[in-house]
């Protein structure tokens, strides 16, 4: 226990519902109303300025430790597939703000052009899209996706305060336009290349409202020393491929 919070409670997977059938699929709304019901968790100056230090300090370490994997990474997806090593995208952060999202491009270059046919694969609940083995993933992009390298560049995003090293996932603003109330609750704090969703298994939790409980419960808890525990069993997650797609 740290801070009044047990981790390994957290991180337990919520109850599963028997019997009941497959949710409606949710209704889009306009953005500007979906994010105006976010009640951002208010945050101490201390709290605030202490995760802030712990970001760029992991970031700025990470970007110059890790440099000559980015250029393998880089390399290796622009000498395998056709179109850009970086893949750049539209994401809703803290209080629905949209920012530029960046990581190394795992798909063909047309991906999101394809996506719609591809719309019943899915094998996610709720307003979400993932297939476990998705056509469009290259082979390389498999190996990053194994190893969870993909995601190197959003050190970049934490550096520029666009996310943190813990938080929910950051939504595209598609996505975002189909939550309901509670849901969008999980933007009211900074979104995270890790947190509760990612060492609770990933893509092993298919129920979008079971991934909502765990980033809820990270707006409600987090500290620090919560922080400090996530991005530690992090590595263990990365280490042995856990839930990596």
């Amino acid at each position: 226990m740290l801070g009044g919070v047990e981790l390994d409670t957290l991180v337990a997977r919520p109850r599963t519902r028997t019997g009941s059938s497959s949710p409606p699929k949710p209704k889009r709304r306009d953005l500007g109303t979906v994010v105006a019901e976010i009640e951002v968790q208010p945050r101490s100056t201390g709290s605030r300025v202490a995760k802030r230090a712990l970001d760029v300090a992991g970031a700025a370490l990470g970007l110059i430790v890790l440099s000559p994997l980015f250029l393998l990474c880089a390399l290796a997806v622009k000498l395998t597939s056709r179109g850009p090593a970086l893949f750049v995208q539209s994401r809703c952060g803290l209080g629905g703000v949209p920012f530029k999202f960046y990581k190394f491009r795992t798909m063909v270059e047309d991906a999101e052009d394809r996506k719609a046919e591809l719309q019943h694969l899915n094998e996610m609940r709720g307003p979400i899209f993932k297939i476990r083995h998705d056509p469009r993933t290259t082979r390389i992009g498999t190996l990053l996706r194994k190893l969870s390298l993909d995601e190197l560049p959003q050190l970049w995003n934490v550096l520029r305060g666009d996310m943190s090293l813990v938080g929910p996932r950051p939504p595209t603003p598609d996505e975002v336009e189909q939550y309901s109330k509670r849901q969008v609750q999980r933007l009211s704090v900074t979104p995270g290349i890790t947190g509760l969703w990612q060492v609770s298994g990933r893509s092993d939790i298919p129920d979008f409202d079971k991934w909502i409980e765990l980033d809820l419960e990270y707006s409600k808890k987090w500290s620090v020393w919560l922080d400090v525990r996530i991005l530690l069993k992090t590595v263990v997650v990365v280490l042995l491929a856990r839930g990596a797609q």
